[in-house]
């Protein structure tokens, strides 16, 4: 069995007390600013007709997707220097090829997407955001721009694959908040992340997983975690690959005083960064583990946001 390293001194805003009810602050305050702008899927966009994709434009504009509801083939531009958010809640719900062209240089320190289900299953497929967001609020308050949040009350399941975020100055996918409120779980498979803060997969609940992805932390842009384990657990990490090149920790289990467990299985995690247990937490690691990361983009995973929102990987 592979050995746990020293955890490194490298740290992150561990951001206390963002876990329990609705405290995601900015994507709350982001609602508010722009609840007057709000737009229904239906008013937003409809399918993407003789085009490949519709454009959007950024424009402070929350666009709303609903249960049995399918958003798909949207590309983004975020260089109109405004925010956008995009919730989606009720169950059975659909987000597909949706590319983001821009760094987001709005400021609101919002989520770009806030997802909850309520107790059927969810997907988001093909999602290029690799082009990030500007240091506001991100490098010493932990609160800047995050991809995904996870609303605490998510109660069903969600499924990621082939998902490109790299570069946000809060986390990638903030998937902790259900594991003290409706205990849903999502699955994290073949999916990038990469140069993003406070951590880039974070996740809490029996039965979340994630597989077959990769987290690569270099010289970039931000520092995170690699993968944020919090409690109750137990979280399953298989087949993936964990890159810090010696920054902060390849993965984190624990939070807030709370013990979490992690099994990882067929996966390379950077020694140097290493491994940390909190509040008790464990980790987990079989004899298939090794510590020589290489963080390849998983086959399948959109690199621009014109290949996401086509539908294509290339």
């Amino acid at each position: 069995m592979a050995q746990h390293s020293r955890t490194s001194e490298t740290e992150t805003t561990p951001n206390n007390g963002c876990n329990s009810g609705l405290t995601r602050r900015n994507y709350v305050q982001s609602i508010a600013a722009v609840a007057a702008a709000a737009t229904t899927l239906g008013a937003a966009g409809t399918a993407a007709g003789q085009s490949d994709y519709e454009r959007i434009d950024a424009e402070g504009q929350t666009i709303t997707i609903e249960s049995g509801d399918t958003w798909e083939n949207k590309l983004i531009d975020m260089t109109t220097g405004q925010d956008i958010v995009i919730t989606a809640q009720g169950s059975d719900w659909t987000i597909r090829n949706i590319g983001f062209t821009g760094k987001n240089t709005s400021g609101t320190g919002s989520a770009t997407f806030g997802i909850s289900d309520s107790g059927g299953e969810s997907s988001i497929e093909n999602v290029y955001l690799g082009d990030g967001t500007d240091e506001r609020n991100g490098s010493s308050s932990g609160h800047g721009q995050t991809a995904f949040w996870v609303n605490p009350d998510h109660a069903g399941h969600i499924d990621f694959q082939n998902v490109n975020i790299q570069n946000f100055a809060d986390n990638a996918i903030y998937g902790s908040a259900p594991g003290t409120g409706g205990g849903g779980t999502l699955h994290i498979d073949s999916c990038f992340a990469a140069n993003c803060y406070v951590s880039h997969f974070r996740v809490a609940t029996e039965g979340s997983k994630i597989t077959n992805s990769s987290v690569l932390v270099d010289d970039e842009g931000y520092q995170g975690r690699g993968i944020w384990a919090w409690a109750p657990g137990t979280i399953e990490v298989d087949n993936c690959q964990i890159e810090m090149n010696g920054q902060n920790t390849a993965i984190d289990a624990g939070a807030n005083g709370s013990a979490t467990e992690v099994v990882v299985s067929d996966s390379d995690y950077d020694e140097e960064a290493g491994i940390a247990e909190n509040a008790g937490s464990t980790v987990e690691l079989g004899d298939s583990v090794g510590t020589d990361p290489e963080a390849v983009i998983p086959d399948g995973v959109p690199t621009d946001a014109e290949a996401a929102a086509s539908g294509s990987s290339d």
